[in-house]
């Protein structure tokens, strides 16, 4: 698990241990859970943007898009030789929670928060039964300010416990400050 703050360098980290895992072997594959939702121009540009980093960084790593059932495919793709990489925790809680709308996309259907606990059950269960490597990317937010607005309080809140529980399930936990990874649980990833 690589926790950090915006633009701490996570998804950058978690695209370099997929590297070493595809030149590891060539049988190694890796794949990509992505969960953003283009929901704006800015996060159309940014999930562009990511992409093409990507592609240059990793170019071997795939990529599908998994804003809501993320246990589904983690089971899908878990295989001893795949290593899978979940970009990220905090957006795949944000479209259950906080779910934006996208006119024609499908998104203006998204489950409702209720569903929610069964998700982060059924993904913890599929965690705890991976068969191959999992880097989990998310973001550490609760270490600012205490949100105006219930909302955006309630979202903290589940985040933390999120993160809380996914991190009992990992080996590893990693802090990303500034570009630099910071051993909280096993050896820095």
């Amino acid at each position: 698990m690589i926790l950090g703050g915006q633009k701490s360098g996570k998804s950058r980290r978690a695209e370099a241990l997929a590297q070493q895992w595809l030149q590891g072997d060539a049988c190694h594959q890796a794949v990509l859970l992505a969960t953003a939702v283009p929901a704006d121009a800015e996060m159309q540009a940014r999930i562009a943007r990511h992409q093409q980093e990507r592609a240059r960084r990793a170019p071997r790593l795939q990529t599908e898009h998994a804003p809501l059932y993320l246990a589904q495919a983690l089971r899908r793709h878990s295989q001893p030789q795949t290593l899978v990489v979940v970009d990220c925790l905090t957006l795949w809680l944000t479209n259950w929670l906080m779910p934006p709308s996208v006119p024609g996309d499908g998104t203006e259907n998204l489950p409702k928060t209720q569903d929610w606990q069964v998700q982060e059950a059924l993904f913890l269960e599929a965690l705890t039964q991976a068969r191959g490597p999992v880097v989990l990317v998310g973001n550490e937010i609760g270490l600012g300010v205490i949100p105006l607005g219930q909302e955006v309080r309630a979202f903290v809140d589940a985040l933390g416990v999120l993160n809380q529980r996914v991190a009992q399930v990992c080996d590893v936990l990693t802090l990303m400050v500034a570009g630099v990874p910071l051993a909280v649980k096993g050896r820095a990833a």
